[in-house]
């Protein structure tokens, strides 16, 4: 009995006792179910009495009886003790325990995740970065949390749709056009232009796709010529690093549905458009030769200019039409994750939602994410050879690997900034967390392949019966801790994605290896020298498999590998 089908069984004790007369109450569609910090409480407990309490007009251990009489009538069920103010304490019977191995490994791949949709549409925005560089350091762990969140999401029944939002308008792209343009003439970067050694491959690649632009940089044609180079430079160097970046993200595996150009909301006149519903909705007004947006009215620390004075429009209109897009195609709830400079946004995006009537609470998630460093035995590394002033997520994958760069960036909570150490992410030892949980899945992989070559069924056998296994038998404290921390992933991925915080898949899986490494030093699985195979090898055998599939169901969350041999 996993924990999902015993917050099914409290559901209809409840139903029983509603329609029994026992209790007047909603009956609730799920119930909260915990695994208690000490065994001796139970395999699991619930506070649905407290909870049922005030609208039952009864006391909640009153309550608490009610269902546990109705519970102990479960054959899954072993026991049900009504503990401090009304606590559900509830072991279960060995073989209903047991079965949480034979769901596991029923299911699959698809263990853990949600078994119906939620009819919830996400829109999840992370990384968009400036295309006028390189990935930084800093938008690695974006890229690699945003990327998890929406594995995450999907498994909690979302429909998510991914998107990086390329700001290829504005000042930015300009002074990387002129950054190009100066790298070809052999001249210094502008002020507050783009350096490093990227720039000059760039503009390299620029000339080579431009044939006629060397006349054009070598500045004979005057000021024409100048801005017909510059625009030339900008256009094509956004979109050469745009592809570098495309390529850069997709090499780290994080691929996104959507890639949604600034310009192009200019081109479609969707930032007029946002600014004449939001007039019509009475919240923009104008003053001092400019078009603005009354943020005030919803919490915003000052209003927000639309348009400036000189009737260019500003990059908060740029947003405010962005959501406006974003929510007519279809997106109930928008999330951003956005850097540790961008704390300021919170306000403007809650007030731009507001301002189109939407409630902030229900569409708007913004996620500030805290910036991060490397080392390396303790002494920092600060500078990137190609990129010249920062730190990129070539570097950091050069260093330790795709899988460790991942596993490292998302473990940590984002409102937590990061130091990396590459000498210890690199380590093939116990302290190095990824190497900690993969090699938890190699070495199962290794025990499984050695069981097949003993002749013993195991799951990678088509007619393997997993029904049939008697698993009653997992009866050992240690099986038992086993047991009850594989029933935990479709918690663990709910509560991940309802905080988002992709990083509890992460601590949950190092703490899965943990109970599996002391299941494994206890419970001696496969027979040795002339022993014969027995029922209890074959639960064991059953109960490693499990452990292997929420590893690798675990892992696939986070974007990592789990490797079968190390």
């Amino acid at each position: 009995m996993t924990p999902a089908e015993l917050a099914d069984s409290i559901v209809a004790a409840v139903r029983d006792a509603v329609a029994g007369g026992e209790l007047d109450v909603p009956v609730p569609t799920t119930v909260t179910i915990e695994r208690p910090r000490q065994p001796e409480h139970g395999d699991y407990a619930s506070p649905v009495a407290m909870q049922l309490a005030k609208a039952a007009r009864r006391p909640p251990r009153q309550v608490a009886e009610l269902l546990a009489a109705r519970l102990r009538t479960n054959p899954g069920v072993a026991e049900v003790e009504v503990a401090g103010p009304g606590f559900l304490n509830i072991r279960l019977a060995g073989a209903a325990l047991g079965g949480i191995a034979q769901a596991v490994v029923r299911g699959g791949a698809a263990y853990g995740r949600a078994t119906t949709p939620r009819g919830l549409r996400v829109n999840l925005e992370f990384v968009s970065a400036n295309p006028t560089g390189p990935v930084t350091l800093a938008s690695t762990r974006w890229a690699s949390v945003g990327d998890a969140l929406a594995r995450v999401l999907a498994a909690a029944g979302y429909e998510v749709g991914t998107e990086y939002y390329v700001n290829d308008a504005g000042v930015q792209v300009e002074r990387f056009g002129a950054s190009i343009l100066a790298a070809l003439r052999g001249e210094p970067a502008p002020e507050n232009g783009y350096h490093g050694a990227y720039v000059a491959e760039i503009a390299t690649r620029v000339v080579a796709a431009n044939p006629g632009l060397e006349q054009l940089v070598a500045g004979s044609g005057g000021q024409v010529a100048d801005e017909k180079a510059l625009a030339v430079c900008a256009r094509d160097g956004v979109e050469m690093m745009l592809a570098e970046i495309r390529s850069t993200l997709a090499g780290f595996g994080v691929e996104f549905d959507l890639w949604k150009s600034e310009r192009s909301l200019h081109e479609a006149g969707e930032l007029t458009a946002a600014i004449e519903e939001l007039r019509a909705k009475g919240h923009v007004f104008d003053a001092d030769g400019a078009v603005w947006l009354r943020t005030t009215d919803f919490g915003d620390d000052k209003d927000r200019a639309l348009v400036k004075s000189d009737g260019h429009p500003t990059y908060f209109c740029a947003d405010a039409a962005y959501y406006r897009d974003k929510r007519r195609r279809g997106f109930d709830r928008l999330c951003y994750l956005l850097g540790a400079d961008h704390h300021g946004y919170i306000g403007r995006l809650r007030a731009i939602a507001a301002c189109f009537g939407d409630d902030p609470e229900q569409t708007l998630d913004v996620i500030i994410g805290q910036l991060v460093t490397l080392s390396r035995g303790g002494v920092a590394v600060k500078m990137s050879k190609r990129a010249g002033t920062f730190l990129t997520l070539h570097d950091l994958v050069d260093a330790v690997g795709v899988d460790a760069a991942r596993y490292s960036l998302v473990r940590a909570s984002m409102d937590s900034s990061l130091d990396l150490d590459l000498d210890v992410i690199a380590r093939q030892t116990n302290d190095n967390p990824v190497f900690y949980v993969q090699y938890a899945h190699a070495r199962i992989s290794s025990l499984i392949r050695n069981a097949a070559a003993l002749g013993l069924a195991t799951s990678a056998d088509p007619a393997f019966d997993v029904e049939a296994v008697d698993v009653s038998l997992l009866t050992h404290q240690r099986e038992v801790e086993l047991l009850g921390a594989l029933g935990e992933l479709p918690r663990v991925i709910e509560s991940a994605a309802a905080l988002r915080a992709p990083h509890r898949i992460a601590r949950y899986l190092e703490e899965l290896a943990g109970t599996y490494h002391r299941f494994y030093d206890s419970c001696r699985v496969l027979p040795q020298g002339d022993e014969e195979a027995t029922a209890l090898t074959a639960a064991r055998l059953l109960l490693v498999e499990a452990t292997r599939v929420v590893l690798a169901n675990g892992l696939h969350l986070l974007g990592v590998g789990a490797p079968e041999r190390m």
